[in-house]
């Protein structure tokens, strides 16, 4: 039997949120009305009709009563109102002429949206200045996520919000930084909105007019990777500004539950984070053997090669999707290492896709405690985390996670490949869009696009990035009939 009355709360809140994501379109209509382009039209119909479609939505199905969410409606809520959103956010998109097809437009939109990255503009710099704007705002928005800043400004959403909040965040262990949830909401987007202030008056010291340091530091914040420029933040020919990017999209693969501590001046609390300890070793690490692969290698300078290194390393561990160089034609080490850690992705809590640091830590260190039982059968090792024990039912819930993250990695790869695309293309445009990453190798490396696929890898490759961004649970078990049931 259908839960009738979960169900109609359900479409209530989806409807209001996707309505509240028309009013965010009169940003870039703003824009384009400064730079005098035509296409302010576009973002006014793709507005109008997003809120008024919504607004529908939400007034027939209100209810004058609003129970907590459990969460199955907040599971629900999160994957239905991520994917009206990613739809309604490729209206204007198309609207304005720039995108060939709306199937074009709303793989934008949601490659956006999921801060993923990939991209089926041939010419960036072709696109008016509205429309670039759009496609940074989405990663914005979806950085720290839509249905999280709604928890922070409208109050009532907050009813069992912890809900919506778990089913959003990307974390195996969402952090509760206050006592109440819309509180969490507010803080962290007061500390996400503060850093990307920082980067855009840094960029801006660099020379970047105003614009193009917004969009890029909204950008990077989100671990988005659309840029203004067709060569990426390599069109801009600055060293500092490759390194300003650089040091922020580390930063914003954090667990902004840290930041929220360092404002607090509780500096400590990084170094004390375990997974926070892993995730800069490693990336350390890894930038320290490609920098010695370019510089033995490929005949690159000392410098040159740390900056490259340091660069590419990020935009792939934290899966922003920013270039600065076409790293599918570096030495093979190189290229192997970088396609390693597009399965480990940023820390928990932080903007990043991909699997989570914390995940992998907590998988590496359970499968040392088993290899070290074989040699000590009756050894009794708790899995701890932090100093903190971790529940053997959460450990199996992320080997659980990790298995169903692979399967669903080499189901798209295979399908990809059924639709005539080269292996290399096929396993790596799988994981950018799972992982949110963006480019991959191939054909869909940092010098090509998504364009020349045909429409039906486009709508699934959109599907497989919400996945990736909800962490799969959130839009996959929408698929199980029990799921709607009472």
């Amino acid at each position: 039997m259908i839960d009738k009355v979960g169900l109609a709360y359900t479409f209530s809140l989806v409807g209001l949120l996707t309505a509240g994501m028309g009013i965010f379109m009169f940003a870039p209509m703003g824009v384009s009305l400064w730079y005098g382009e035509a296409a302010w039209s576009a973002f006014l119909a793709g507005a109008m009709v997003s809120s008024v479609l919504g607004g529908i939505l939400y007034w027939l199905f209100r209810d004058n009563e609003r129970p907590e969410l459990s969460q199955r409606q907040g599971l629900a809520i999160v994957g239905l109102s991520w994917a009206a959103c990613g739809i309604m956010g490729g209206l204007p998109l198309y609207l304005t002429g720039d995108f060939v097809s709306f199937c074009d437009a709303v793989f934008e939109s949601v490659s956006g949206f999921t801060t993923t990255g990939a991209s089926i503009l041939t010419s960036v710099e072709d696109c008016g200045k509205g429309v670039l704007f759009w496609r940074s705002l989405t990663h914005w928005l979806g950085g720290m996520g839509f249905i999280v800043l709604s928890l922070a400004i409208l109050p009532f959403v907050g009813v069992g919000g912890m809900q919506l909040y778990k089913a959003e965040v990307p974390s195996p262990f969402p952090d509760r930084l206050q006592p109440r949830i819309t509180d969490t909401a507010s803080v962290l987007w007061k500390v996400y909105a503060l850093i990307t202030l920082a980067e855009t008056l840094l960029l801006m010291a660099g020379g970047l007019d105003w614009f193009d340091s917004v969009c890029h530091a909204m950008a990077t914040m989100a671990t988005g990777g659309f840029s203004t420029k067709n060569a990426s933040v390599a069109g801009f020919g600055s060293a500092y500004v490759e390194w300003v990017v650089t040091i922020f999209m580390v930063i914003a693969g954090v667990n902004f539950s840290l930041h929220f501590m360092a404002f607090r001046r509780r500096f400590d609390a990084f170094w004390k984070d375990e997974e926070f300890r892993f995730y800069i070793v490693l990336y350390l690490g890894i930038v320290i053997a490609i920098t010695a692969s370019l510089f033995f290698s490929a005949d690159i300078m000392v410098l040159d090669s740390l900056r490259l290194a340091a660069f590419q390393t990020a935009t792939i561990i934290t899966t922003t999707g920013f270039a600065t160089a076409d790293y599918s034609l570096w030495p093979p080490f190189a290229v192997a290492l970088l396609i390693c850690i597009m399965f480990v992705g940023g820390s928990a809590g932080s903007t990043g896709g991909g699997p989570k640091c914390m995940r992998v830590l907590l998988v590496l260190k359970r499968s040392l405690v088993e290899l070290k039982r074989l040699v000590h059968p009756r050894m009794v090792s708790p899995l701890k985390l932090s100093g903190h024990i971790v529940d053997r039912q959460v450990v199996g819930g992320i080997w659980a996670f990790m298995g169903l993250y692979l399967a669903l990695y080499l189901g798209a790869s295979l399908f990809l490949a059924a639709l005539g695309m080269d292996l290399t293309t096929a396993f790596s445009a799988s994981i950018a869009c799972l992982g949110n990453i963006g480019p991959g190798l191939g054909s869909v490396g940092p010098a090509g696009n998504y364009a020349h696929l045909p429409d039906i890898a486009k709508w699934f490759l959109s599907v497989l990035m919400i996945v990736g961004r909800l962490e799969v649970y959130a839009v996959l078990v929408l698929f199980l009939p029990e799921f709607w049931r009472r």
